[in-house]
């Protein structure tokens, strides 16, 4: 077990608590409550929307590169930003991206 900025995080085992360098990113949510191992998805879509270089280093450090990956397919909830940055990164097709077949994604396809 690991004391990240005053809160616990177990990297190998249940995560309790994110750490405080990502409270900024979780305005809209009680900070107590947010809980990494059963909000995995919505806490790495958040990361990789809004999140700074230090929270992308945290997420890269705790996160398997292959759930990310994962997450980046499957997600239609990036922005078409965050999906072009993370589509190069891992070397993925538009088609392999659910969040472009969105609307809320892709304005250019609205007639």
């Amino acid at each position: 077990m690991a004391i990240m900025s005053g809160t616990v995080f177990e990297k190998a085992g249940k995560y309790s608590r994110l750490p405080e360098i990502l409270r900024p990113l979780f305005w809209d949510a009680d900070w107590n409550c947010i809980d990494f191992q059963r909000n995995r998805t919505a806490i790495i879509e958040r990361v990789l929307n809004l999140g700074n270089e230090e929270q992308l280093t945290w997420l890269l450090k705790n996160v398997a590169e292959e759930e990310i990956r994962s997450v980046v397919s499957s997600s239609r909830r990036l922005s078409r930003k965050t999906a072009r940055c993370w589509q190069n990164y891992f070397g993925l097709k538009e088609e392999e991206m659910k969040c472009f077949g969105m609307f809320s994604t892709n304005p250019d396809n609205l007639f």
